[in-house]
């Protein structure tokens, strides 16, 4: 049985290509689904919080350096590589505003996940996560108005709920359930990663059915500016923590909440208050992110391996980047 799910596990970003193409092609039946997207994402987050105990969250928070180190790179870099972006590549200013929206935003809920199959520090991403949402109501506006010099109210209100929703309540949930009853989930401990991600292979196919549309209209030009302002998020948040001298799963975790945007908001403001044009790049963007996340986790669950292994031969750690 573990070999079967370490399996799965190994092949991730191929299944999270071949959904992506199978959703495009034949939208219907993930379009159907929709409504299943805040009880997967909850789902996951469960199963998340059943691998953590309360010891974890409290060494993130006698951290505080690192949290002020992700948000700070979170609100500086990300909107400044969009702007710096898109005027690079010459995008439309339809497409300009799109990807400052995106820069603009909170860490998503993918991060948590990502983090989960890279096997990098879960208790952190979450907080981070937690943290940027909350600034986000303040620092979202601010920034857009500073970049596009335009007064964008943020829904500050919904935001909170969706996050204590799909982020906090399940994994307080699980974490209480793992800290009260440790050696009865012990024993599902493999279960949990397969069932995540099942439930994170749907929830990418039900995110490129419902814009393929916006897909299709897409040039090659904004294509590749998504692809590299998700691009300079990862290598940035990995390198900066490197230079401050923190370890490698801190910069991991880093690296992936940076890269990894809350395109929703993007795209939901974009649609308010700009145009649909520039709800384009937010909603391609939550395409890429995850498909370029699991790649990035795959890359470091293989890097991890080897480094476990000649840590039980040798009982040191050899030199992972």
């Amino acid at each position: 049985m573990s070999r079967i799910i370490h399996k799965v596990m190994r092949l991730f970003p191929l299944w999270a290509i071949g959904v992506s193409l199978g959703a495009f092609f034949f939208p219907g039946a993930f379009q159907s689904m929709k409504s299943a997207v805040v009880p997967l994402l909850s789902l996951v987050m469960l199963g998340m919080g059943l691998t953590l105990t309360w010891e974890n969250f409290k060494a993130v928070l006698n951290r505080p350096r690192v949290i002020l180190l992700g948000v700070a790179m979170q609100f500086v870099l990300m909107p400044l590589y969009a702007w710096a972006v898109s005027l690079g590549l010459g995008l439309p200013m339809s497409a300009l505003i799109g990807m400052v929206l995106v820069g603009c935003s909170p860490g998503g809920t993918a991060s948590n996940v990502i983090c989960y199959l890279a096997g990098a520090d879960v208790a952190l991403s979450i907080t981070l996560t937690m943290t940027s949402t909350v600034l986000a109501v303040i620092a979202t506006p601010a920034l857009i108005w500073l970049i596009l010099h335009q007064t964008v109210p943020v829904p500050a209100g919904s935001m909170f709920l969706s996050v204590l929703q799909i982020v906090l309540i399940p994994v307080l949930l699980g974490t209480t359930l793992n800290s009260l009853f440790r050696r009865a989930f012990k024993t599902m401990e493999m279960v949990f990663p397969l069932v995540s991600v099942l439930a994170i292979l749907l929830i990418i196919g039900i995110i490129v059915a419902l814009n393929r549309d916006s897909v299709r209209q897409v040039g090659p030009l904004l294509m590749a500016g998504v692809m590299i302002h998700n691009g300079l998020g990862l290598i940035s948040g990995y390198i900066v923590a490197r230079l401050f001298r923190m370890d490698r799963r801190t910069a991991r975790t880093l690296s992936i909440e940076v890269g990894m945007q809350n395109s929703g908001l993007g795209v939901a403001l974009a649609m308010k208050y700009f145009s649909a044009a520039a709800a384009v790049p937010g909603a391609i963007f939550s395409i890429w992110h995850n498909l370029s996340g699991a790649l990035l986790a795959r890359f470091w669950k293989t890097r991890s391996e080897p480094l476990k292994s000649a840590k039980n031969q040798t009982g040191s750690e050899p030199a992972v980047y």
